[in-house]
Order: C-alpha cells, then structure tokens, then sequence
C-alpha cells in the first residue's frame, strides 16, 4: 500500500521528522524532505535516503511560518513527484519561560510554525487527496497536545490546537478515503528537546542533571525516551489499508504518560 506513494515531512532535516522520512523511505515511499541545516549534510542526507532505498528523495527549504513558502513547497512536491498522498506536519519549535516573561514574537513564532502551518498543508493538499479518494495527514502533536507542563504555554496551547485541527479535518474527510489523525510523542532525545534542558534547568532553578531525571523522564513511567524509529514505524502504519478506519484520533507514544 505505501509503495510508490509521496509524502511531504515537515521539519524531516532532523529529529523526529528524519526518523518519520527513514521509515517511510523504507516503506518505498517517496519524499520531500523539509527543514533547516547545512546544505552540505542535507544533500547529503537526500542522496543517501534515495540509494538506500530506491525511492526519489527532494528538498525544500520553505519556512514553514511563510505561507507564499509552503505553497511553494507543496507545488514543488506535485511538480516533482506528480502528486501528494501523505502529508506530515512535523515542524515545530519550542521555549520554555514562565508566561509572564514569555516574549511575544515567540509566541508568534510558536503558534505559526507548530499549528498553523499545518493549516496551510492541509488546505493545499486535501482537495486533491479527497478528488483522488486516498490521502493521509499525520500531525505531530505531542503527549503536550492531552496535558500541560509549566513555562510551556505557547507549545502546549499549539499541540492542543493541532489535536482539534486534527479532529476537523478527520470528519471533513471521513468519507473520502481520507484519515487525518495524530501522533502524540511523549519525549524524545531530539535537538529540540536537548535544547530544553537548560532552558528549564534555569526556568525550575535545578541541574541539568535533575532536569533530565526528574521532569523530562520523571512523568514517564518507562523511564526511556521515546525513539525516532518507534514514531517512524507508527506513521508508516497509518499509511496502510489496517489502519483505514483509524481517523480523527490522538495516538500516545509516551511510555505511559498520558496513562497517569
């Protein structure tokens, strides 16, 4: 079912997205890959995604809180591919400050690269998925889109603003062979969230050290990331004919989290 198809990955340069990209490369499908670094390693990570496993592999770099960029971004996808089938709107970003110092422009920033940026894939894409009777939209939400953490309000409003978009769209779909559904990592070593620790070391005022045991890892009853390669296994799942039934749903991958 996955071979041949073509999929968007935003934010597929690193972290979750590049796991997301691997498992569906793997899968035969094809890919576009999104997001931010040195020209140098990305090329290098296109051409090696291709001959690893036989499948076409592009990049664009669209800022994603551009919407003249995204459109850009999906019209090169259908002229390179011929059409989409998959969109994952993985892309996002993250600051950790107590609201009341919480500066503006990332607010801004926050809301337009983690949610509605994923708006603007959707309402490109849908139509011709629906016209075609078969599409997929994986968002990346986050165990952070079911709960909230402190000093997080800009992410937390986000991922909880993608799990209704999510649940819209999946309904507006429903009946055209369409599932809109999405993932909601617990955490996951990525820079993303390697960049957190600091940040809330001096947000909470403790170690990096006690960061890391007692608040990243402490609401996870694992007490193990979440890996890229289980996250990448869930999405190419959803991209099958097992899970067509599947849609409008908030899946947990966070050891037990969101179970408390």
């Amino acid at each position: 079912m996955t071979q041949g198809k073509n999929a968007i990955i935003t934010g597929s340069t690193s972290g979750i997205g590049l796991g997301i990209a691997e498992a569906m490369a793997a899968a035969g499908m094809n890919v576009m890959l999104n997001g931010f670094g040195d020209a140098g390693e990305i090329e290098a990570l296109r051409s090696r995604l291709a001959e690893s496993h036989g499948v076409k592999v592009a990049y664009n770099g669209a800022d994603m809180t551009k919407p003249e960029e995204i459109e850009a971004l999906v019209k090169e996808t259908v002229s390179t591919f011929g059409q989409v089938d998959v969109v994952v709107n993985n892309a996002g970003i993250q600051n950790v400050q107590p609201i009341e110092e919480f500066p503006t422009a990332k607010w801004d920033a926050i809301l337009a690269i983690n949610l509605t940026s994923a708006f603007h894939t959707i309402r490109l894409t849908l139509g011709d998925m629906k016209a075609r009777g078969w599409g997929r939209v994986i968002n990346l939400a986050s165990a952070h889109g079911l709960v909230a953490s402190p000093f997080k309000s800009a992410y937390v409003a986000a991922k909880h603003g993608m799990l209704g978009l999510t649940k819209t769209v999946a309904l507006e779909a429903a009946e055209h062979g369409v599932t809109v559904n999405a993932i909601c990592p617990g955490y996951v070593l990525t820079p993303l969230v390697e960049k957190q620790i600091p940040d809330t070391a001096k947000a909470r005022g403790i170690s990096e050290e006690a960061v890391v045991k007692d608040v990243i890892l402490g609401g996870q009853p694992t007490k193990q990331f979440v890996t890229t390669e289980q996250l990448g296994g869930l999405a190419v799942f959803l991209c099958t004919d097992a899970a067509a039934s599947i849609t409008g749903t908030a899946l947990p991958v966070d050891g037990g989290w969101t179970a408390q």
